[in-house]
């Protein structure tokens, strides 16, 4: 058995070589990948009953990687988008392999060939004006874990933050000049490491300035009681507990699941409410796309609500039917 025919040396030049060395795909697109194949390697031993050591590239055949997909789905409870997703990680490991070893192109061939499966595309979650209201009045700021609380759902509010990009946040991407003296702005960095910036509220600016006063510029912004810096989870944790409780004074929260990006959303559906072009609005939540802009304008009921107004058909006076018209009748039989 050759060393080109193992799975492993292929799987470690794919991880560091191609997603690192090459591409310079973020830390976040990297642990997806390597969690994708996390999952795919022991099905392969189960269905070879193989060490892992000694997994050839041929093992993984369209057979078993189909099997794989069904599992994910049946067993794992996984939705269509995630089975793409994984799917895309292994169609991205059979290209390199297949671009550096001929005698693997056939076997690239019937992986790649192996096609997505169409699913259906999800309303947008997001949060009325009042909603949001109520989850940001939620913490109590008072005490110096609430006051962080609310500056962080007023940051994701204000900038329409990622979860991640949130918690990646540190204290040298803050603008915050003295009042009056300019526009307090946040620089994020996104999805593919695309850097935006963002114009932040003074109550934002006064609320994160307070949280961050007397700290190094390398400290990142949002940290727990333990001084270490909240994960994504941990902002996705923190929010669906402060809906938890808003949800008290506002029932239909209950019926809403409530993360960091439908916050996300609500910020781009409540910025096209008052009148922002989707442009900006592109710019401000840092998508490449238009065209992933465009969702928000066919999500928002209220404007279609105002179109239907424009466009309502009125009653108009009831009109005699021809049969009971004598004066046509008689004008016919005439003729």
């Amino acid at each position: 058995m050759t060393s080109n025919a193992l799975l492993g040396p292929w799987v470690r030049r794919f991880l560091l070589e191609h997603l690192v060395g090459e591409r310079n795909l973020s830390r976040n697109t990297q642990k997806s990948y390597r969690d994708a194949l996390c999952l795919l390697i022991p099905f392969v031993v189960s269905k070879t009953g193989r060490a892992v050591e000694l997994i050839t590239v041929e093992d993984v055949s369209a057979n078993v990687v189909r099997l794989f997909l069904t599992d994910l789905e049946q067993s794992r409870k996984c939705g269509g988008a995630t089975r793409n997703q994984r799917l895309a990680t292994i169609h991205a490991l059979a290209r390199f392999i297949g671009e550096h070893s001929p005698e693997h192109i056939v076997w690239c061939g019937q992986i790649r060939a192996i096609p997505f499966k169409k699913t259906a595309k999800n309303l947008v979650s997001y949060l009325e004006k009042p909603e949001m209201d109520a989850l940001l009045a939620a913490p109590d700021s008072k005490t110096s874990q609430g006051h962080r609380d609310h500056a962080l759902l007023l940051f994701l509010y204000n900038s329409g933050a990622r979860a991640s990009e949130a918690a990646q946040l540190t204290i040298a991407d803050l603008d915050l000049p003295p009042a009056q003296q300019g526009q307090a702005a946040v620089r994020i960095v996104g999805k593919g490491n695309k850097i935006r910036r963002c114009p932040l509220w003074p109550q934002t600016a006064a609320e994160v300035a307070e949280l961050t006063a007397g700290r190094s510029p390398g400290e990142r912004v949002f940290q727990n009681r333990c001084r270490q810096p909240l994960t994504r989870f941990g902002i996705h944790g923190l929010v669906e507990r402060y809906a938890q409780q808003a949800a008290a004074q506002v029932p239909s929260l209950s019926t809403k699941r409530v993360s960091p990006h439908s916050i996300r959303h609500s910020t781009a559906t409540h910025l096209l409410r008052a009148g922002v072009d989707l442009n900006t609005i592109r710019a401000w939540l840092g998508h490449a796309s238009l065209e992933t802009t465009q969702i928000y304008a066919e999500i928002d009921l209220e404007r279609k609500e105002q179109a239907l107004a424009h466009c309502e058909v009125t009653k108009s006076a009831p009109t005699k039917k021809w049969r009971e018209d004598a004066s046509l009748l008689a004008f016919l039989r005439a003729l």
